[in-house]
């Protein structure tokens, strides 16, 4: 048997995992004082919710080795294969704890994929390890597969707002409120295991647009791999990305996704975006 285990930065929840036999190991987000366990103690729906009123920006630590360690030695007493697909190791230390786990449990059936993504990505990156696994290969096989495309996988994603990045130290104060006035909406990217912005459009139709162009400037979206949208905060943020999208993509069922605390408390509620593998 093989498991794919992956973090909570991917996006994925805990009823999805059970649906598809998958695990998912959470982050711990931070409130102040107040921890919670990313999608297990904490929904995504509450994460925005206490987002939209706190002073302070919330931050989030990778889960411990021992949070690791116990589906490893499970695995271990099955005799069973793991993967394990994490959120990039620019972005968090959740690569490091899953590799001290291993080093713990000494059982060479173990596989560590620093997927170099986060979010949108990194649920593509998983969402392919399991087409693979249903496919039948090897749990080598498939980690040599992972290992061969990550790098193609691309997340563009457009701020709403310029509130988050400003409290985040992302942009100045000057910045944020020139921003605002002009109707600016940056456009981030995770890029090479870290989130930058790719560009800034004015208005949403332009942003939008420039998404696209973004997507096309890539070389455009290999259809044979998974790809996926997603939102932060409200649903209803992604309706008109989505018919957007639609119309570029020429297809009517697109996998949409609730984007979780990585990107959301840099991008803040309003945000959508799209993730995919490129030609």
């Amino acid at each position: 048997m093989i498991h794919i285990i992956t973090d909570s930065t991917s996006d994925i929840t805990q009823a999805q995992a059970e649906r598809e036999d998958l695990i998912v190991v959470p982050l711990h987000n931070l409130f102040g004082e107040e921890e919670y366990l990313d999608g297990v103690t904490i929904s995504t729906e509450e994460f925005y919710q206490r987002l939209s009123t706190t002073e302070e920006l919330p931050t989030t630590s990778q889960p411990s080795p021992e949070e690791f360690y116990t589906h490893f030695n499970r695995c271990k007493e099955e005799g069973s294969s793991a993967i394990v697909i994490t959120i990039s190791s620019k972005l968090s230390g959740t690569f490091q704890s899953a590799s001290i786990a291993k080093d713990m449990c000494e059982y060479d059936e173990i596989y560590l994929v620093d997927s170099n993504t986060a979010t949108l990505g990194l649920n593509c990156l998983v969402q392919y390890a399991k087409i693979l696994r249903e496919r039948g290969l090897s749990a080598k096989e498939i980690v040599e597969e992972l290992e061969e495309n990550k790098h193609k996988i691309r997340v563009f994603a457009l701020v709403d707002t310029l509130k988050y990045l400003k409290k985040g130290g992302r942009l100045s104060a000057s910045a944020a409120l020139a921003g605002t006035l002009l109707q600016i909406k940056p456009i981030i990217e995770v890029k090479d295991g870290v989130v930058e912005v790719a560009a800034k459009s004015r208005g949403l139709q332009g942003a939008y647009k420039k998404v696209i162009e973004l997507v096309e400037e890539v070389n455009g979206i290999d259809m044979e791999f998974p790809y996926n949208i997603g939102y932060t905060g409200d649903a209803s943020s992604i309706q008109n990305f989505e018919t957007y999208t639609r119309e570029y993509l020429k297809k009517q069922d697109i996998v949409k996704i609730a984007i979780g605390s990585t990107i959301g408390v840099h991008a803040g509620p309003g945000a959508c975006g799209i993730a995919f593998f490129r030609r």
